[in-house]
């Protein structure tokens, strides 16, 4: 019986980040587009040219979840699949896999396929993808691996604070009169996700070094962080990433901490200086 663990590329992991016998891992990429130009979010996309792009076009810009046919190829490709998409309350990703799932099943009826709606994106996804591995190595059969998998993707928080209030003033969800006011003052939101996967913004400290201080301190507030694994998504910011890691490390007690350097997607939202951080 073959595994495998497919995610949306807003897990931000590398292709060969992921080494398992026991499973083969894959992504789906999601889309942006920014006037005419599409950016597939894989392993070829210039992130950074992606960026300046954004930064110069006057416009707004957009993503764009994958097409079920995309998961379904993935799909095909085992006998037992578990995919975990970001959350369904801000994109049609899970939909999509849900809907890749019904069309595999129709050719494969003897596949088992389970689709997880992370409520989360970055970070998170990527302790849901290991914890699924980990399940999947220990033998456990594929019932056990969807309920256990689950209960952890329950127990998992994300906050972040994105570098620019650029792209929200463009794409209407924040107006240009408070954009320039939170840009001036310097003021760097803190938010984290909703059990149900929405945005919901917590503080509003002023600076890169309070936003993080705040984060740290939430952190401990909101779950018992000892030993517990923490993953840092950064967008073009790794001297604040690791500024980050180091007060997680001493105010959480643990040393599980992975720095990652965001993708297409994540990137697309935070912009640059953002930290997303998933525990």
């Amino acid at each position: 019986m073959t595994w495998s663990i497919i995610a949306d590329s807003s897990c931000d992991l590398p292709k060969d980040a992921f080494h398992s016998s026991d499973v083969y891992f894959a992504k789906v990429p999601l889309k942006i587009r920014v006037g005419n130009t599409e950016y597939v979010d894989d392993e070829t996309l210039n992130v950074n040219m992606m960026l300046g792009h954004m930064k110069t076009y006057s416009g707004p810009s957009s993503s764009a979840c994958p097409a079920p046919e995309e998961w379904a190829d993935e799909f095909r490709k085992s006998d037992c699949t578990i995919a975990v998409a970001m959350t369904s309350a801000l994109s049609g990703t899970y939909s999509s896999a849900v809907c890749a799932k019904t069309m595999v099943l129709e050719e494969y009826p003897e596949k088992k396929i389970y689709v997880i709606d992370s409520h989360t994106t970055a970070g998170g996804l990527v302790l849901i993808i290991r914890k699924a591995a980990e399940l999947i190595s220990a033998g456990l059969d594929f019932d056990t691996v969807v309920e256990q998998t689950e209960a952890y993707t329950n127990s998992l928080f994300l906050l972040f604070s994105c570098g620019s209030y650029n792209n929200l003033v463009k794409n209407g969800r924040m107006s240009l009169v408070a954009g320039i006011l939170a840009t001036t003052l310097g003021i760097r939101a803190v938010a984290s996700n909703t059990p149900e996967g929405e945005i919901k913004i917590l503080q509003k400290p002023r600076g890169e070094e309070r936003a993080i201080l705040r984060m740290v301190e939430l952190m401990g507030k909101m779950k018992d962080m000892a030993g517990q694994p923490v993953v840092i998504s950064h967008c073009n910011n790794l001297k604040g990433a690791q500024r980050l890691k180091e007060l997680i490390a001493h105010a959480c007690h643990t040393t599980k901490i992975t720095i990652l350097q965001t993708r297409g997607l994540t990137s697309f939202y935070t912009e640059s200086g953002g930290f997303l951080v998933g525990f």
